[in-house]
């Protein structure tokens, strides 16, 4: 069945392969993407390598993105958690969301699939062969991620992408959204609509807050410093920051540190080294706040992984 998840603003202004638009630093927004499509396709396809660059961003395409990796942040909309060997997800328009390479330590390989949301008309909307694809379409604006088999088969699919003519290609991802839509291993990672207007009201707000939380969970971030950073006091930072990712501040950047924990864990880390290098003082509450959020404990955690 569908799992239910709950879930320095100077981001850098580049003019990147991928064709984002220019945009002045001091603005301090969130990155429109303004994706360009080659003459004669209707979706691009691609292999970002932006491992290095911290980039939330937004477009009005939907978008497809397969990437294998030790382990990675996946961030769409409010939700915000860690994946392991490979991730798969498909996002809606406008869904503000960091790109899936962030801070990738080991070597990565990743594929991207942009479309608008008429590429095939008013077709899969109504046509009753493509029924299940337009209900798989209408989960999008949540975000959804895939998990399982389906995340394996359909990963090998869009690797295989590349290769193939034009026509091949579109019937190719097609039959890879119909496996998406008829499949039962994902989880949707927002409980609400993350489209344009959570754009227009949080572009800068959440980005920032973001960054801060990933440039400095390992350091004791401070709630009252982030407050400053987006122009609220201490209490109304709290409030906003409950009212859009269901958790507290500290709740939020704890659940952060176990991710990056498991990261190491599944690196092979040690269980202590770990614990003090994503910002935990104490061994005993690492592992039971690790046991709370993760359903086991570190030590079993990292035994199944490698054995696995």
């Amino acid at each position: 069945m569908p799992i239910i998840l709950s879930n320095d603003q100077n981001l850098l202004c580049i003019d990147l392969f991928i064709n984002f638009t220019p945009i002045n630093c001091a603005m301090k927004e969130i990155q429109l993407e303004k994706v360009e499509f080659e003459p004669g396709k209707s979706f691009k396809l691609f292999s970002p390598r932006l491992r290095n660059t911290f980039l939330w961003h937004y477009h009005p395409e939907i978008e497809l993105v397969y990437v294998e990796a030790d382990a990675g942040i996946r961030h769409v909309g409010s939700h915000i958690s860690g994946y392991t060997q490979s991730d798969l997800v498909f996002i809606g328009s406008n869904i503000p969301h960091l790109n899936f390479d962030y801070r990738l330590r080991s070597d990565y390989h990743q594929v991207v699939v942009q479309l608008r949301e008429d590429f095939m008309g008013t077709a899969i909307g109504t046509a009753p062969e493509f029924s299940a694809i337009s209900r798989l379409f209408k989960k999008a604006p949540f975000g959804v991620a895939f998990h399982g088999e389906t995340r394996a088969l359909a990963g090998e699919r869009l690797k295989q992408l590349q290769s193939l003519p034009s026509f091949a290609q579109l019937i190719a991802l097609m039959d890879i959204f119909q496996l998406l839509a008829n499949s039962t291993e994902y989880a949707i990672l927002n409980n609400d609509h993350m489209s344009l207007p959570f754009v227009l009201k949080d572009k800068i707000r959440m980005g920032a807050i973001y960054e801060y939380i990933g440039a400095n969970y390992n350091r004791k971030p401070d709630v009252n410093v982030v407050a400053e950073k987006v122009h609220l006091t201490t209490p109304a930072f709290c409030r906003y920051f409950k009212r859009q990712t269901n958790m507290t501040f500290t709740d939020f950047v704890n659940q952060y540190r176990v991710d990056m924990a498991k990261n190491l864990l599944m690196q092979d880390k040690n269980i202590t080294e770990a614990c003090y290098n994503v910002g935990f003082e104490s061994l005993s509450y690492f592992n039971k706040l690790f046991n709370n959020i993760v359903g086991e404990n570190p030590s079993a955690f990292k035994k199944k992984w490698l054995k696995r």
